[in-house]
């Protein structure tokens, strides 16, 4: 089965700094296979057979710590899901210099639709949607400022996603496209 390990908050700002070539080295000693790195941000494309996206994410957050000393959140999603997740963005959203739509992939202990209830969403500037996995949200440019999603930060719920563009969600379930031919 083909993975994406997201982890949160690595190589943002100066804090958590992991060179991608040992993360990616660090993902073979804990036994994954076929690993791939996109991005400097924690997107790791993967394969494994026989655990749970569960069990992987405790593995992999164990083998950052002792590898980098790093207590990470890792997020596993399988192809399945971030299938699930990709489609459900509409072909409209972008990130560029006119919009910002970004994918929020959820904790498993926050993955339910009643979390759109503790954000603040400004429905004459944002669109929101919950799909199983993720909070996909859109703003035009323009009214960044004025949107709730900047209220998330800081919140009881930011620490329990971790947020890629569209633009990265859609090129990560491309890498595992590829991977699973």
């Amino acid at each position: 089965m083909v993975y994406i390990a997201l982890l949160r908050g690595i190589n943002v700002g100066g804090n958590n700094k992991i060179n991608m070539k040992l993360l990616k080295q660090t993902f073979e000693q804990a036994g994954m296979n076929d690993v791939v790195t996109y991005i400097n941000t924690g997107n790791i494309i993967f394969s494994y057979n026989g655990l749970s996206k569960t069990d992987l994410s405790q593995i992999l957050e164990k083998a950052i710590h002792n590898d980098f000393d790093l207590q990470i959140k890792v997020v596993v999603r399988s192809i399945d899901d971030v299938r699930g997740i990709v489609n459900a963005i509409p072909d409209t959203w972008k990130n560029d210099k006119d919009m910002k739509s970004d994918v929020m992939f959820l904790w498993d202990e926050i993955d339910d639709e009643s979390v759109l209830e503790s954000l603040i969403i400004k429905p004459a500037i944002d669109t929101v949607k919950y799909v199983p996995g993720a909070i996909l949200w859109s703003v035009d440019k323009k009214n960044v400022t004025k949107s709730g999603m900047s209220k998330i930060i800081g919140s009881k719920i930011y620490k329990q996603v971790t947020v890629r563009n569209v633009n990265t969600a859609r090129k990560i379930y491309e890498l595992m496209q590829a991977q699973n031919k």
